[in-house]
């Protein structure tokens, strides 16, 4: 209240007119804070942040409401404050413990108002929570405004100067343990396919979390399941350094006879490791463990 006032103020005070009664009636008081009342106030929102904090560790997002329910303006006007409070219920807390958020269109409800969902995680995960509300988008299909066709157009596969194609193998499949650092990074999946029968799929040694090493061989090669991510490309960089030996990327070569940037596994490596290229990929691996 007394941040907006140090702004509003002056306006206020030279032209009352031009300020809203009910925002007037509300700023009025921030002249009473004072540089004490100031700090209390940070310290007790810096204690509840390490709360919400703790509660957000181990969570991919959490999703609320968007609103508690659509307010009409006749509303709004007699009551702006209370309705103001209860609009802002689910997403007041967003700016003061300094998360990124996205309110996503949800359905329309029996009466014929829209109906919204919000997702919200710590700072910095604004792609991871794009890329989950793009997901989520598609699956509502919900029209434009005035519209009766689905809003998002269907992804294109065309490539991107500003996106990197990656194939995966293991962990990083979606659904599985790892893919988690590819949605924060903004990747979404192209297409589910087979590498040409030229590898040879391995169940490295360690973990968890467990992995596979997917290797080029002259002989007795097959093809592997493997997903096509698209990311950004200002994001290859971080994605590559957290990659452990001895897997690494390189080239691997698609059942169409492309190639593409991909997960590879040094021979070296293979020291320890069960031999599982006759099942095919990895999620049948993990299936019959």
């Amino acid at each position: 209240m007394a941040e907006r006032y140090s702004i509003a103020g002056p306006l206020m005070e030279e032209h009352p007119e031009a300020v809203l009664p009910v925002i007037r009636d509300v700023l009025a008081k921030a002249p009473g804070v004072n540089g004490v009342d100031t700090f209390r106030a940070q310290y007790r929102l810096q204690a509840l942040k390490a709360l919400c904090d703790q509660a957000l560790e181990g969570l991919d997002c959490v999703m609320t409401p968007s609103i508690g329910r659509p307010v009409t303006s006749a509303e709004l006007l007699a009551e702006p404050v209370l309705r103001n409070s209860e609009l802002g219920y689910y997403t007041n807390f967003v700016n003061l413990l300094d998360y990124a958020a996205i309110a996503v269109p949800s359905a329309f409800m029996s009466n014929g108002l829209p109906w919204g969902v919000t997702l919200f995680g710590r700072a910095f995960t604004d792609q991871y929570l794009l890329s989950l509300a793009d997901a989520f988008q598609r699956q509502t299909a919900l029209p434009l405004i005035g519209g009766d066709s689905p809003s998002l157009p269907a992804p294109s596969n065309a490539a991107r100067n500003d996106m990197a194609r990656l194939v995966v193998c293991g962990a990083h499949l979606d659904g599985l343990a790892l893919n988690w650092q590819l949605i924060q990074r903004g990747a979404r999946l192209l297409e589910v396919t087979y590498s040409s029968a030229d590898y040879q799929l391995y169940a490295l040694a360690g973990g968890p979390p467990f992995r596979p090493g997917m290797v080029r061989v002259a002989e007795h090669g097959v093809a592997i399941a493997v997903e096509v991510w698209e990311l950004p490309s200002a994001e290859l960089g971080s994605f590559l350094t957290g990659i452990p030996a001895p897997l690494g990327l390189g080239k691997v070569q698609l059942a169409d006879g492309r190639w593409e940037t991909g997960f590879i596994c040094e021979t070296s490596g293979l020291e320890g490791a069960r031999d599982i290229s006759h099942l095919g990929g990895w999620r049948a691996y993990l299936q019959q463990l």
